[in-house]
């Protein structure tokens, strides 16, 4: 989209006359700049000097209002995810002695089905609002998380019959993440200024937390005494209270808002013409492989590093679990330095999406060699500054990463940014399913093969280590570009008043 197109979506009921003069290169520019109010410097490199395309009520980017909203809403899908991937977990395997592989089969189920995040991005390209696809998701979601909770206590009278609505809930769970999650990050991509993309998507994902947080206290607390009328009552009251908050955080978020098209919309293509265009794209390509690779890396010690911590270091189950809170706490303590690492000190950036990617990526190879010492040398070691320095090294990159993948959406074929951006949720998603049982697996495998425990899990470290250096050559290879190729005709209109363009610098500030 050109930036004389983001001025005539910002005030759609101009006359013919001015938007010629809007339009004129020439004469046309200096009453633009007398009648338009200026609201600040342009962050982009491309539009007109005082920011009237993004600055005035109604224009194109979102302010902290609207990503706070957007962020209630990710807050709700989590509301609802850790209810059914944490408490029902739970009460199959206490309450009703079931295996353990029920719920976590169930569980890379909803992972498995979110490989459809491609398609379900596609269905929201268009230059319509994405608004009715995430509203649409979080119903999808919260019907999900509901017959869930009803499948889990129909498990303890009929075990088959509530086995097969639990396989339809979970399905059901998969395709609303898939949706609502594409959709929002696709409207943080498009809406929010380069600048402020690293802060919004920590904002996003740490309000996310918070609603991890606050529904399992409190669920929590309302289960107790478990019954399963009560597990029924509490899961229903988070399904409908987190779709109802998101609705209010939706309503009325675009009216107004929404851009113009560069030129008149095409028709859409089919979605296996649409993804193919995006995988021909080189660009898009790496980092999809990039995504998966380092989320496997960063989801395969989940589900070992406490049972190491016991095994190897003798920690107690609630030292373990403490162990964890400290790399949460390291998550978003590097999450918080990525975000702000957009802010220029001493008139310099300190620091660039790829540069914060790849340093991160590394970072956490140096901290899983610190696990190998630890499985090496035994409780001598470190443990807790070791694991709180992977949870730093792990939030800088992954919101270093998908500050990325926001600036990358838009960029090639217009129109086309929901299947970008699905194919590497689905690639997420993917590796998320198996990071977590790869794992586990191998981490057994290596206790069979080597006599020491330590040993064993040290080579499971290193093999995530590794896979850690690769993400961060993969991410080395990965350009940030600052414009789009679309942008150009504007570049070559304004280029009189506004010199040449700018190259991309791949900072946190225009990247």
């Amino acid at each position: 989209m050109t930036v004389q197109d983001q001025a005539n979506a910002a005030e759609p009921a101009l006359p013919g006359r001015w938007r010629a003069l809007q339009a004129a290169p020439g004469a046309g520019a200096q009453p633009l700049a007398r009648r338009t109010r200026p609201t600040g410097p342009d962050t982009s490199g491309l539009g007109p000097p005082g920011g009237a395309a993004e600055g005035r009520r109604g224009g194109t980017h979102f302010g902290w209002w609207q990503i706070i909203r957007l962020g209630l809403v990710q807050a709700c899908l989590g509301a609802v995810v850790v209810t059914t991937t944490s408490t029902l977990n739970r009460v199959m395997v206490v309450e009703l002695a079931l295996p353990a592989l029920l719920p976590g089969a169930l569980v890379a189920l909803h992972y498995l089905v979110q490989m459809l995040r491609p398609r379900l991005g596609h269905g929201s390209d268009g230059g319509k609002p994405r608004t009715p696809w995430i509203v649409g998701g979080m119903a999808v979601l919260a019907a999900g998380g509901w017959l869930a909770a009803l499948a889990t206590v129909w498990m303890g009278s009929s075990p088959v019959a509530g086995i097969v609505l639990a396989v339809a809930a979970f399905m059901l769970i998969g395709l609303g993440v898939g949706a609502a999650g594409t959709s929002l990050l696709v409207l943080l991509a498009k809406r929010v200024a380069a600048p402020r993309r690293a802060a919004a998507a920590t904002t996003v994902w740490l309000m996310m937390i918070v609603g991890f947080a606050v529904t399992a206290g409190i669920s929590g607390k309302l289960l107790d005494p478990y019954s399963p009328g009560r597990l029924l009552a509490v899961s229903g009251g988070v399904c409908a209270l987190a779709l109802t908050l998101a609705l209010l955080a939706l309503w009325r978020l675009e009216t107004g808002e929404a851009p113009a098209e560069d030129a008149p919309a095409a028709a859409k293509p089919a979605f296996r013409v649409a993804l193919a265009e995006v995988w021909a794209d080189r660009e898009a390509r790496r980092f999809t492989v990039f995504v998966f690779v380092s989320m496997l890396a960063y989801s395969a010690q989940d589900l070992i590093l406490e049972p190491f911590a016991g095994m190897v270091h003798g920690q107690t189950p609630g030292q373990s679990t403490q162990l964890s809170g400290v790399q949460h706490g390291g998550v978003l303590l590097g999450m918080l330095m990525a975000a702000f690492a957009g802010r220029r000190l001493a008139g310099h950036a300190t620091g660039s999406l790829r540069g914060w990617t790849v340093g991160g990526c590394i970072a956490s190879a140096m901290a899983m060699a610190g696990l190998v010492a630890a499985g090496l040398i035994g409780p001598a070691w470190p443990l807790r500054g070791t694991v709180f320095v992977l949870g730093v090294a792990n939030g800088a990159f992954s919101i270093a990463a998908i500050g990325s993948m926001m600036a990358l959406a838009s960029q090639g074929t217009p129109q086309r940014e929901g299947v970008r951006m699905g194919l590497w949720g689905a690639a997420q998603a993917v590796a998320f399913g198996i990071g977590g049982l790869v794992g586990a697996v191998a981490s057994d495998i290596a206790r069979r093969l080597i006599a020491s425990p330590g040993a064993a899990y040290a080579a499971v470290f290193a093999i995530e280590g590794l896979l850690f250096l690769v993400a961060a050559a993969l991410a080395w290879k990965v350009a940030v570009p600052a414009s789009r190729p679309t942008d150009q005709p504007a570049l070559r209109a304004g280029s009189a008043m506004r010199g040449p363009p700018r190259t991309p610098s791949h900072d946190l500030e225009t990247a």
